[in-house]
């Protein structure tokens, strides 16, 4: 339709007259209200937003001669970062005489891997980097699931303190 024509068909239904598409031949033009348009792509990209999780990377420092409780204590924090869904980096600090025995520490990450393996996956074998040794864990479930999962069980607790307190 000539582009006459569509301006006048735009200002007779109160409508905007937008280009879709510049490049096609002829180019492909559009009736819609423009500030409805925009206010609607702006709200979409805001709720995606909301929903939108950050991959976050705790770190857990440990040394090859740790002590059993010392040793619970840490893998309680590697599994509580691993159920709110993010990933955590493990890393053994060697000094010393201990750089001489690499496998202490190889065996320290395999145990705590095996311990949490309900929860998360090595996502990095073990790599020996000067005096530390590295390994990575991923959550097997993702951040939003995470986020939601806590969300519910708070409702939840909010709905049985005000059902007790009544």
């Amino acid at each position: 339709m000539p582009l006459a024509k569509a301006l006048e068909l735009a200002q007779e239904y109160d409508l905007d007259l937008v280009e879709v598409a510049a490049n096609a031949r002829p180019p492909v033009c559009k009736l819609m209200d423009y500030g409805k348009f925009k206010y609607e792509s702006a709200m979409k990209a805001r709720e995606a937003r909301k929903n939108q999780a950050h991959t976050v990377i705790k770190e857990m420092k440990l040394r090859p001669k740790i002590d059993p409780h010392d040793y619970d204590t840490k893998k309680g924090h590697v599994v509580r970062f691993l159920k709110q869904g993010d990933k955590v980096k493990i890393t053994i600090m060697f000094r010393g005489r201990e750089q001489s025995r690499p496998e202490l520490g190889r065996r320290l990450l395999q145990r705590l891997a095996e311990d949490v393996q309900d929860l998360g996956f090595v996502e990095s074998t073990p790599k020996q980097d000067g005096r530390n040794m590295i390994m990575v864990l991923g959550p097997h479930k993702k951040k939003t699931e995470a986020m939601a999962e806590a969300r519910e069980l708070k409702a939840a607790r909010k709905a049985d303190s005000q059902g007790g307190a009544a």
